[in-house]
């Protein structure tokens, strides 16, 4: 027989999003009379912009004549692609960022998961408490970690930067030094938003402990506040201490399409085990073209079409339509009495549970029962997310405007009787 990765029994009895489906899905067959609406997992639910599809017909057209046909792309994704995301993406916001460290692929959940192939065993990994699970599961996986504590959850090896409502979900600077560092902003699952000063902090630390940041940018569009940074390369002197993820998943409904893409800019030095710089851009780029054939050409001109006017403009519709819903959501449940951040710069509305018999916080998974059975409502449990976030539950703004309101409903009539 064949050794296995025993890394992988060291992840706990379950992805956080396949558990909360497992239950839904018990529910929903006990019930099916019931109208379950899901606001748990951040899946996009209106159509794509018109600008994409139209694009994308054109391109399928395209693939049926031998003139213009194409097979295999370059792996790193084409050309008008890439150039498309350094000026909209990048060059409009003051940042100096070449195509050629642009590279496209099927999704930021993957790149975040993959950048670890070309990292070594004893790098010290700092992620932020709450977090979204991908960070510490595939850490886990590479063997970065030692087992999880069997009280807290929390696995040996990694440095938890607390987040906690009396920093509005801000991280604190790492107290020791850490070789690798993720952030995301705005924050899956919290909806809290980096300031530029927050963020020149992270930098400068990365910088004098010649650390890496890993900065998930993947819910960037949301960012209505011009004061705060949507790219980390905004900020003076990440270039040499920083790589960044993006999604089209979010910005223009990519989620059954598949696109994004990630910045490694050339400034970046890892080190050997003899303690020499190496160029890290090098690495990803063979890593990434020996592992991955690219995203379809049909896909990638869909894609470009969201930096065209048309798409432009349709984008910011969709983003502006799960905004209000956030809006929505932050107000009715902010009447209701609960404790509620994010929501005004990014897509998640995080919450508070209530307080149960005894005077304590309700615990996540019990709330998030609660909103199931009682309110025939998903959300997300925050213990899910860490040890920081019990005692919490996040709203997804994903959805239609009467789902939403319907929900909303639903929720208030259960914590009206409570």
């Amino acid at each position: 027989m064949p050794l296995i990765n025993e890394n992988f029994l060291k992840l706990k009895a379950g992805y956080l999003f396949p558990e909360i489906a497992r239950r839904v899905r018990v529910y929903a067959a006990a019930n099916p009379d019931k109208h379950v609406i899901r606001m748990g997992i951040g899946d996009v639910t209106e159509p794509l912009p018109q600008a994409v599809t139209t694009a994308m017909h054109k391109a399928i057209d395209e693939m049926s004549v031998r003139e213009t046909f194409r097979g295999y792309g370059p792996e790193q994704g084409y050309d008008f692609l890439r150039a498309a995301v350094v000026q909209n993406d990048f060059a409009a916001r003051g940042c100096d960022i070449a195509a050629d460290e642009i590279f496209v692929s099927d999704g930021s959940k993957c790149d975040a998961g993959n950048i670890l192939d070309i990292f070594g065993a004893g790098n010290t990994i700092a992620v932020t408490d709450p977090v979204y699970p991908v960070y510490v599961d595939t850490n886990v996986m590479a063997g970065n970690t030692g087992h999880a504590d069997v009280v807290t959850g929390e696995y040996a090896g990694l440095t938890y930067l607390r987040c906690n409502a009396q920093s509005d979900f801000a991280p604190a600077l790492p107290t020791s030094h850490a070789d690798i560092i993720y952030l995301c902003s705005p924050n899956n699952p919290t909806g809290a938003v980096l300031t530029r000063d927050k963020l020149a902090a992270f930098v400068e630390y990365a910088v004098a402990h010649k650390s890496l940041i890993l900065f998930d940018a993947a819910y960037e569009a949301y960012i209505m506040s011009d004061a705060i940074p949507r790219s980390i390369y905004e900020i003076p002197g990440a270039r040499s201490c920083a790589i960044e993820f993006r999604s089209f998943s979010k910005t223009a409904g990519f989620t059954g399409v598949r696109a994004a893409y990630t910045v490694v800019p050339k400034a970046l030095k890892g080190k050997n085990k003899s303690g020499d710089a190496i160029d890290i851009h090098p690495l990803w780029m063979r890593r990434h073209t020996t592992k991955f054939n690219g995203i379809s050409y049909i896909v990638q001109r869909g894609c470009e079409a969201v930096y065209s006017s048309d798409g432009k403009q349709q984008v910011a519709g969709l983003i502006q339509g799960y905004l209000a819903n956030a809006t929505l959501i932050r107000q009715r449940l902010t009447k209701l009495g609960l404790i509620v951040f994010g929501g005004d710069n990014a897509p998640y509305v995080w919450i508070k549970t209530p307080r149960n018999a005894t005077g304590d916080s309700t615990k996540s998974w019990d709330f998030f029962d609660t909103l199931l059975h009682q309110a025939q409502v998903v959300c997300t449990p925050g213990a899910g997310f860490g040890l920081a976030g019990e005692g919490y539950v996040r709203l997804s703004a994903f959805n239609s405007k009467a789902n939403v309101e319907e929900a909303l409903s639903r929720i208030e009539r259960v914590l009206g009787k409570a």
